[in-house]
């Protein structure tokens, strides 16, 4: 990937994390203790784990896994529980600081991205919130997840069949065809059954059964 390819996931990056920063900021005291679509956790732990991932280099990253004897959900956890605030005002505002951040533990951008917007739309999902990012910064994340599991098993969700989006110019795989939204494709092979609903083909039975499987 070229510094420009890069430079441009960033600016994705940034632009998805404050269209979230938006969304949070309209939000009751309720709505912040609401369930979302990353079942273990409501919104504020979302945002608090969001914060946590762009505060994360290599070598902090090592380090935490390390104490957490690299099981990733004790990880995961003590990095939420640093960087939730006192308040969802204060975890709001945690966030906002890191909108900018180009901090990862490794050179895997999309990936980074692809945290975002699934998470994002973890939140807005549950909540009944419709906006949706750009083609163009989901199509990069649609594209990396296709390709390996990293994450998220979404290569392994994917496997054996041909995803086609009908909004853009993302299409990897063979076998039986499974098309719709970019975003819908994007949160499927995240393992979000809820947008299996939007999608269309022959292979929809089949990722289901692929979601299902690995989740069991």
């Amino acid at each position: 990937m070229s510094s420009r390819q890069k430079d441009q996931l960033w600016e994705f990056m940034r632009g998805e994390r404050a269209a979230l920063t938006e969304d949070l900021a309209q939000l009751s005291p309720a709505q912040w203790r609401h369930s979302t679509l990353c079942e273990q956790w409501d919104v504020e732990e979302v945002v608090a784990h969001l914060t946590s991932a762009a505060t994360m280099n290599q070598w902090r990253w090592l380090r935490s896994m390390i104490g957490a004897r690299f099981r990733p959900e004790v990880h995961n956890q003590r990095r939420l529980n640093e960087h939730r605030g006192g308040t969802p005002g204060e975890t709001l505002e945690r966030f906002r600081a890191i909108v900018s951040s180009t901090t990862a533990p490794s050179g895997h951008t999309a990936a980074y991205l692809g945290e975002i917007v699934v998470h994002a739309q973890d939140i807005r999902r549950s909540l009944g919130l419709t906006r949706t990012p750009e083609v163009e910064a989901l199509t990069p994340v649609a594209e990396f997840f296709a390709a390996r599991d990293f994450a998220v098993d979404s290569r392994t969700h994917a496997s054996g069949l041909q995803l086609r989006a009908a909004d853009g110019p993302f299409a990897a795989g063979t076998g039986p065809l499974v098309t719709g939204s970019t975003l819908a494709l994007v949160m499927s092979m995240a393992g979000r059954t809820a947008y299996l609903d939007e999608l269309d083909g022959p292979g929809v039975d089949q990722l289901r059964h692929n979601l299902e499987r690995t989740t069991a």
